[in-house]
């Protein structure tokens, strides 16, 4: 085998309960994850010298580390060191997932490359070993190989899946530049002046709207403990969230960190019709459509 190619999907937080911040440095979480069908896509060969080495197309392309800064390239070291194959592998990231996006692109990309280097290398390392490795990389890099819907606990890396029935049709508003994750999180500390803070949990009516796949009924259960810290760093999301209201979006949210928006829609015309409102209105970089859930990181060549 000289070379294999995996699709991984981008995830949206249908809900983001954060609650205190713990010894660790992370938060206490309690999260909805949604896999939708904005993906990346990761080809791993077999190089023709020792090692690794990394290149990357489209969204970020220029803009992102190619050595071990980057997830991708550390997650084919962390898989090698677990498994005992030797670090040889030409990786190429195709991407269409927005970086600091809020929609945890190098979370999905480092899943991808667990999978794809697994398989190039003929480890047929376990499931469960691959979601442990999966966990040391980042809180969300285990549902992207899990995909569908799923609760996340502890700091996300704790995985429940959720029963959802149909399909939703998602509008993403994505914004000119990232937010830091990092920056993000101390601002909600901030916001939040040092107040006691709740135990965080999954909303009864945003599980109900998921098996029931009612679209409107989701559309009032997002919530996102995050997003008035997105807010005062990036005020320009404001107008963003008010535009899909006013286009008549069924809900909208910041998506986990930011500064993507993300927005449910009726169906699909619906969606179109959302997507190029917001084109119009400028108010963003540029609109993707995406529906959900979709299956986590697979191998597709």
């Amino acid at each position: 085998m000289s070379s294999v190619t995996v699709r991984v999907p981008a995830k949206v937080n249908l809900q983001l309960s954060v609650g205190s911040e713990r010894h660790d440095g992370y938060h206490e979480l309690a999260t909805v994850f949604q896999a939708v069908g904005l993906c990346d896509e990761i080809i791993a060969r077999t190089p023709s010298t020792p090692g690794i080495t990394l290149s990357i197309s489209g969204e970020g392309e220029g803009e992102l580390p190619l050595d071990e800064e980057n997830l991708a390239y550390r997650a084919a070291l962390l898989l090698a060191g677990h498994t005992g194959a030797k670090p040889d592998v030409d990786l190429h990231i195709h991407k269409s997932i927005p970086i600091a996006g809020g929609m945890a692109g190098g979370s999905a990309d480092a899943a991808a490359t667990l999978l794809a280097c697994d398989t190039l290398w003929r480890q047929a390392t376990p499931r469960d070993e691959l979601m442990a490795l999966a966990a040391e990389l980042g809180s969300d890099v285990p549902f992207a190989l899990h995909g569908g819907t799923a609760i996340g606990t502890g700091r996300g890396e704790n995985l429940t899946p959720v029963l959802s029935r149909g399909t939703f049709h998602w509008v993403f508003a994505i914004a000119e530049g990232g937010l830091s994750t990092p920056d993000v999180y101390r601002e909600c500390d901030r916001l939040r002046g040092g107040r006691s803070v709740p135990d965080p949990y999954v909303s009864d009516i945003l599980m109900q709207a998921a098996a029931a796949g009612d679209p409107v009924l989701l559309g009032k259960a997002l919530h996102n403990d995050l997003q008035a810290a997105a807010l005062s760093l990036r005020p320009a999301l404001r107008q963003v969230l008010e535009v899909g209201e006013d286009f008549g979006a069924l809900g909208g949210i910041v998506s986990g960190s930011g500064p993507t928006c993300a927005f449910v829609a009726r169906d699909e015309e619906h969606s179109l019709d959302l997507a190029v409102a917001l084109t119009a209105a400028g108010v963003c970089r540029t609109v993707r459509r995406g529906q959900g859930p979709v299956v986590g990181a697979r191998v597709t060549g």
